[in-house]
């Protein structure tokens, strides 16, 4: 099963995820996807954040900021009871997108990583992706961000469209746009 989880910057989407994870992959392996290359210390302070979050709660950390398809190979059983939080695909997109070599064009980065998220969905019972709404501040940026955003929103729209569910988190409130009907509870 396949779940996105958007919204906008700090609106509560990796907590929603992450609980919701911990919620259907109950007696599953869980695996988290962590997609962050570590730069700065603003970054470190995101990272250690994220790893106090779901300290004791199981997960096997896949660390990945490249390339996710090779994330498949890094889960102990394949086609088995497994479930893995990728957080986040901003990250995983401007790593595919921006390498030293150059800039992967939208198209391009967008194939790269829908095959590499098909191929690591193969391999799960659960898969909870981290995503970011795009577009939303209404500003026209400088050409190079507005093709990541482009690219984005392109990932997003395939993404959704492979979904069985998709939920967008608002100043902490879940709300389904595609999925099972479901009513969430609020932590």
């Amino acid at each position: 099963m396949l779940t996105i989880v958007t919204g906008g910057s700090g609106s509560g989407k990796s907590a929603f995820a992450e609980d919701y994870l911990l919620r259907i992959g109950e007696q599953c392996q869980k695996y988290y996807i962590a997609t962050m290359q570590v730069y700065d210390e603003e970054g470190r302070k995101k990272v250690e954040k994220h790893r106090t979050m779901r300290a004791g709660k199981g997960f096997y950390t896949i660390e990945q900021p490249v390339q996710i398809e090779c994330a498949a190979e890094k889960i102990q059983e394949p086609s088995g009871n497994n479930a893995a939080l990728l957080e986040c695909m901003s990250n995983l997109t401007a790593n595919e997108m921006f390498m030293p070599e150059g800039i992967l064009q939208e198209d391009a980065v967008t194939k790269k990583i829908i095959a590499g998220i098909a191929r690591l969905n193969e391999q799960l019972t659960h898969l909870v992706i981290v995503t970011n709404n795009v577009f939303e501040d209404g500003i026209t940026y400088d050409e190079t961000t507005m093709e990541y955003l482009r690219a984005m929103g392109s990932i997003n729209e395939k993404l959704a469209s492979m979904a069985d569910e998709v939920i967008e988190v608002v100043v902490g409130i879940p709300i389904e746009i595609k999925g099972k009907g479901r009513t969430w509870q609020c932590r």
